[in-house]
């Protein structure tokens, strides 16, 4: 089963595979020739949604028709391009044509706070709110 229903993913990949350069099914620098089919780009970006969907490692969602390594090495190739932050930004227009962002209501919260006991090393004692005797 998809990650997301198909009338989401396609014009998703549609936006996607505009932004991805020309690349040829084989490699045209492999001295014989030829080399084995890469891995289309819309079997890589299918794998990256679930990874993000489902908040899984690149290892859980890799299948036979595509590894980890190979959506780590894709990933690896993307990125010089700025493809994900082009995507985000695509992603937020898509967002605000639809549904509407409405940022003037935004706030934001936050604190960074020590831990009672300050214990960091094996066999500290647990924080009880009590003194030990």
């Amino acid at each position: 089963m998809p990650a997301l229903p198909s009338s989401l993913l396609n014009p998703i990949w549609v936006e996607f595979a505009a932004l991805l350069p020309q690349r040829p099914e084989f490699d045209p620098t492999h001295p014989l020739g030829c080399h084995r089919r890469r891995i289309p780009d819309r079997v890589v970006f299918e794998h990256i949604i679930d990874a993000l969907v489902h908040g899984s490692g690149y290892e859980r969602i890799a299948t036979t028709g595509c590894s980890d390594r190979t959506i780590r090495r894709r990933l690896k190739l993307w990125a010089p391009d700025g493809i994900g932050q082009k995507v985000h930004a695509l992603a937020l227009a898509a967002y605000d044509q639809m549904i509407g962002l409405s940022l003037q209501d935004l706030s934001v919260d936050g604190a960074i706070t020590k831990r009672p006991a300050a214990a960091n090393g094996p066999g500290a004692r647990r924080w009880t709110g009590a003194k030990a005797a």
